[in-house]
């Protein structure tokens, strides 16, 4: 039985959604999500406004990579598609609402819930293969 919560209910993507994913810059556009991966520095932190920081290394060190819905109620964003999977390894949410990462692609099975305003310096082992994302 899969798991799902308010926050994080799974939404197929459609081809154009896919191409709409590829932005690489954080703009409100008519995009439904925005993401770009940027170089961090130890102790970084996410200075962006309702995004998800999501980082390579542990305690928001190494690569970022932004995640920002710009629809509601959010979107699904696949880190398989962008080169991330299993490659976050810590995350900060500066949204007011939960994200939720999922082991699986397309935001199917358990989550593992970011809450809203809050960061996770260590995921363990858990890998992520997708996200959604509150707009």
């Amino acid at each position: 039985m899969r798991n799902r919560t308010a926050d994080a209910k799974p939404r197929k993507r459609t081809p154009a959604l896919l191409l709409a994913l590829t932005a690489t810059a954080l703009l409100a556009t008519a995009t439904p999500a925005a993401a770009a991966p940027e170089a961090t520095a130890a102790g970084d932190t996410c200075n962006l406004t309702e995004a998800l920081c999501l980082y390579e290394g542990t305690d928001f060190t190494g690569a970022r990579f932004n995640v920002s819905s710009l629809v509601e109620p959010g979107t699904c964003v696949s880190l398989v598609d962008h080169g991330w999977a299993g490659r976050v390894n810590s995350a900060i949410n500066t949204h007011t609402q939960s994200a939720a990462l999922f082991a699986n692609d397309d935001c199917v099975g358990g989550p593992y819930q970011v809450p809203g305003s809050s960061s996770i310096a260590d995921l363990g082992g858990f890998e992520p293969l997708s996200v959604w994302i509150a707009g």
